[in-house]
């Protein structure tokens, strides 16, 4: 079923996915210009920078785009909690010769809200996505009120169910390759995560939905497999964090680039949520998946500071590595050339 691309007047489906703390709205604009759908992640944005971005967009392009939220339930305080993931950190701290107790905790990530959609909404965004679920219903119904096509991820047939209930547009379908956070909202049970093409036929198949694939997806042959497999559309990530128009750093990009992505695993150490990163020195030796790491998104704050003193030193060992278990599509290339190697998929 692909309604989806008529609706949005494109010949096929291929959206660049939201990548917080790797891009801006330079990349998004480099794949649109090229025939994809480029995205802004907006979770990490301040309001005038959301502003500012949206703005940029909406007069960089007349093809549609994707703006897309996160919908985290912000977690209470837990004093306890914190205080054994400082202790987890002290060696590391007093090694860096830094002052654990200067370091405040806080959150660098904010829920989609009204406040938010208050600057959002002058702009209707041809999409407007999310990540961890759905807003609240208000909130949900403000955002097709726009006309906004919605999306959100699904990492599970049960969370593509539930998302269909709610009405959304589409559905992405997030396999266990994908780089960065996972979309999980319905459980936090990690042995539920299945792989991009064991999930995306049991999804094509549960729900009257398009279904947009993501997850291990590099080139033109894995956007091929997607469709044979059903979807309506692809979305890439990693294939894009070497692009000239990524903001990817310098230590970033010569780990993607290198043998380390070989080996890739899920880790809550930098925010507090499963997340898919090349392992690194901090992931081995506390466990990526270390219980004292708090709740998203404030296990953030503890870890910032070591990862501004080790990249000062060309480090990236308490950096998060993002990036999805095939990292072969990764290339240092305009993303236009990289759309246009990938959108080949959908007519070869």
């Amino acid at each position: 079923m692909n309604t989806l691309a008529p609706r949005l007047s494109v010949p096929h489906l291929l959206l660049q996915a939201p990548m917080a703390g790797s891009q801006d709205s330079a990349l998004a604009l480099a794949v649109c210009g090229a025939g994809g759908i480029g995205a802004l992640p907006a979770a990490m944005l301040s309001p005038e920078a959301l502003t500012q971005e949206l703005q940029t967009l909406s007069t960089g392009t007349d093809r549609p785009w994707n703006v897309n939220f996160f919908c985290h339930t912000p977690p209470l305080p837990d004093p306890a909690r914190e205080a054994r993931w400082r202790e987890a950190l002290s060696p590391y701290y007093a090694e860096a010769g830094l002052d654990i107790n200067a370091v405040p905790a806080g959150a660098g990530r904010v829920p989609f809200s009204h406040a938010v959609a208050d600057l959002v909404e002058p702009f209707c965004p041809p999409i407007v996505s999310f990540h961890f679920g759905l807003p609240a219903p208000d909130l949900l119904a403000r955002v097709k009120g726009w006309g906004s096509v919605v999306l959100s991820s699904a990492t599970t047939v049960d969370e593509a169910l539930w998302l269909e209930a709610q009405g959304v547009d589409a559905v992405i379908s997030q396999g266990a390759e994908a780089g960065g956070h996972r979309g999980m909202f319905r459980t936090n049970d990690l042995t539920t995560q299945m792989g991009t093409f064991a999930l995306l036929p049991q999804v094509v198949a549960a729900v009257n939905l398009p279904v947009i694939a993501a997850g291990g997806i590099a080139d033109a042959a894995g956007v091929r497999a997607a469709l044979a497999l059903g979807a309506s559309g692809v979305q890439v990530g990693t294939a894009y964090l070497c692009s000239d128009e990524a903001t990817t750093s310098a230590i970033h990009r010569a780990a993607l680039q290198s043998e380390a992505t070989r080996h890739t695993a899920l880790t809550t150490l930098f925010s507090g949520r499963p997340a898919r990163g090349i392992v690194n020195r901090v992931m081995r030796e506390l466990g990526p998946l270390n219980p004292a790491a708090p709740a998203f998104p404030t296990a953030t704050a503890a870890i910032a500071p070591l990862r501004t003193y080790w990249e000062k030193r060309g480090s990236g060992d308490f950096s998060p590595l993002w990036s999805g278990q095939n990292a072969s599509g990764c290339r240092s290339l305009p993303a236009g050339e990289i759309t246009r190697q990938l959108l080949r998929g959908f007519s070869d």
